[in-house]
């Protein structure tokens, strides 16, 4: 039996950073997030959620920064500034639509189909939500 789950263990394939790289459902709001590679980091941006289901032209009305309250949130880029770390990725920046701030964060492979995504205001306070890989 320990030589059979050592067997499995070995045999599972090494997560690489580029496990990140796809497209994945958000734990909240029915939102789709497109990630992928940005020169040696990884950036992500909305492809759509329940409220551009609803209206797909949809502004970024809650930005902290009136200025940018008419930009359209589909494709808007909300991960940014990463920098590799093992099979995952930190130091990077997310935006919240819902309240038009943008968080530190981190985003981690968590199995094949599954990423962890932590936001933080300051590195106590922070939050992390579980995004599933869509096919």
């Amino acid at each position: 039996m320990l030589l059979a789950l050592i067997g499995l263990i070995a045999a599972a394939p090494p997560q690489t950073a580029d496990a990140a790289v796809g497209r994945w459902q958000t734990q909240t709001r029915g939102g789709i997030v497109e990630i992928q590679r940005c020169g040696a980091s990884i950036c992500g941006r909305i492809l759509t959620s329940e409220k551009l289901r609803t209206d797909p032209n949809f502004k970024d009305v809650n930005n902290s920064n009136a200025a940018l309250r008419g930009r359209p949130l589909r494709n808007l880029q909300i991960l940014s500034g990463f920098t590799q770390s093992g099979n995952g990725w930190t130091g990077g920046k997310i935006y919240n639509a819902d309240d038009g701030k943008t968080y530190g964060a981190d985003v981690t492979p968590a199995g094949a189909n599954q990423l962890k995504v932590r936001g933080c205001v300051f590195k106590p306070f922070c939050k992390t939500q579980t995004w599933t890989r869509l096919r």
